[in-house]
């Protein structure tokens, strides 16, 4: 018995052409400290049923020569808001835009969102990527 695919490539995608704004930075100062920015209220869309996701989104990272710029981060993370994209690529574009903004020695990117349906998700990211 053949099943209806629910979720499509498009689903998938969804959300990761969107045009987020850079992530401005300032010249870091010192070496060898790391940074933890915690974000209690983030939201964004399932694009499915474009019901809200609500989380908490930590972002922690050790600078190399630049520092996210806050204002900006916050401006960066408001676009999410009203964006239809799942849970899992949310925390991997966050993690790679803080990579392009940044170049750090190293970053993490958390994603607890809340549960609906019954199941809460954790998603988690690393910089620099493991070897597959």
């Amino acid at each position: 018995m053949a099943t209806e695919k629910r979720y499509t490539d498009d689903h998938a995608k969804s959300g990761l052409d969107f045009p987020f704004p850079a992530i401005e930075t300032w010249p870091n100062q010192f070496p060898g400290y790391e940074i933890l920015i915690d974000d209690p209220e983030f939201t964004s869309v399932c694009p499915k049923t474009s019901l809200p996701d609500f989380g908490i989104l930590t972002i922690r990272y050790m600078p190399r020569e630049r520092c996210a710029e806050l204002k900006s981060l916050k401006e960066y993370l408001f676009c999410y808001r009203n964006l239809g994209i799942f849970q899992e690529n949310v925390v991997n574009q966050v993690l790679e835009d803080l990579v392009k903004a940044t170049d750090p020695v190293w970053a993490h990117v958390k994603g607890e969102f809340r549960p609906r349906g019954g199941i809460a998700t954790t998603v988690e990211a690393r910089w620099p990527r493991p070897q597959a």
